[in-house]
């Protein structure tokens, strides 16, 4: 079964995981933006058969079996309805939605018509982090008991700009909190207390985010967002017989060591190929495959309670 893609918008992001599609020798036959020349552009640029000066065009393109949605965070909800009710599947970009109750809908939705739906989040699928679940749930750092994530850089300020602007859900919680937030609920659930404590940006953005989130278990994670300055960009996973560290970029990372008493600290590595992203693509490529309309390893449900949790973060936040 030969996967046909559609990739709807065509900004960084869009051409990063289409250069890996293509990579991988996945068929990619449309892409779609609001403007029809920029969609010409970028059919040109990567051999795309058919460019579409809408979403709605391209979700109507009957030789598309899944879109992958690349827009704004604050796009997600309307150009993923579009596919899901054209009868396309759909790979939306993380965070699935800004809030849960669009996540809920689209989920509902996607459902409803018996279609396939993930959120991109790449790093679920990155085989070190698969290692890295495999030996928390064979118990070889005992039971956890912290998760340290981290995800800063220093962002030119500049209030038009999406990463600052409130109208295209800027911030640091959502545009880079979701990977150390997405991490820990990974590794520790869903958890029963959250609290966050951030500095706005002029704008009114979050652009320094502190996050903690407890566990009646006793297990707390420790994460950190933020548009003001470079951090390690690291991850820690700390069990009672142990810890993993995470070497950076933790979400998109190529190694970690795993450290126990008395023993020699052992460490993972993984040669990846293209940016990383096509992992999820085979992921997406093997569901349909197998007719699956979600992928057991980034279930519908955990990605709406996951944005619960955001919103639970922004609520939370302390200035």
């Amino acid at each position: 079964m030969t996967i046909r893609w559609g990739i709807l918008g065509t900004g960084g992001i869009a051409r990063t995981f289409t250069e890996d599609l293509l990579l991988l020798g996945h068929k990619v036959t449309a892409v779609g933006s609001r403007a029809p020349h920029t969609a010409e552009a970028f059919a040109e640029r990567h051999g795309i058969a058919n460019a579409y000066g809408s979403y709605a065009e391209l979700a109507a393109d009957e030789q598309v079996d899944v879109v992958y949605v690349a827009t704004p965070h604050n796009g997600h909800f309307d150009a993923a309805r579009v596919c899901l009710e054209a009868g396309r599947g759909v790979l939306v970009e993380k965070p699935f939605t800004t809030n849960a109750a669009d996540a809920e809908a689209l989920v509902a939705l996607a459902r409803d018509r018996g279609l396939f739906a993930m959120e991109a989040m790449w790093t679920r699928f990155n085989p070190v982090v698969t290692r890295l679940r495999e030996l928390v749930a064979d118990g070889a750092i005992g039971e956890l008991k912290a998760v340290y994530a981290d995800f800063s850089f220093a962002a030119e300020y500049d209030p038009e700009h999406r990463l600052w602007a409130p109208e295209l859900a800027g911030g640091a919680l959502l545009d880079l909190g979701i990977y150390p937030v997405s991490f820990a609920w990974m590794l520790l659930g869903e958890p029963d207390s959250v609290q966050a404590v951030t500095t706005s940006a002029p704008t009114g953005v979050d652009a320094n985010t502190g996050i903690l989130l407890g566990y009646t278990s006793g297990a707390l994670a420790l994460l950190h967002c933020g548009l003001l300055t470079d951090s390690p960009q690291t991850a820690t996973v700390v069990g009672t017989t142990g810890r993993v560290e995470v070497a950076a970029p933790f979400w998109a990372t190529s190694a970690m060591t795993l450290h126990r008493p008395g023993a020699e600290p052992e460490t993972f590595t993984v040669d990846r190929p293209g940016h990383g992203y096509g992992y999820q693509a085979e992921e997406v490529a093997r569901c349909l495959e197998a007719g699956l309309t979600e992928s057991p390893v980034m279930p519908l449900d955990e990605t709406v309670a996951i944005v619960r949790t955001l919103d639970q973060i922004a609520a939370s936040f302390t200035r």
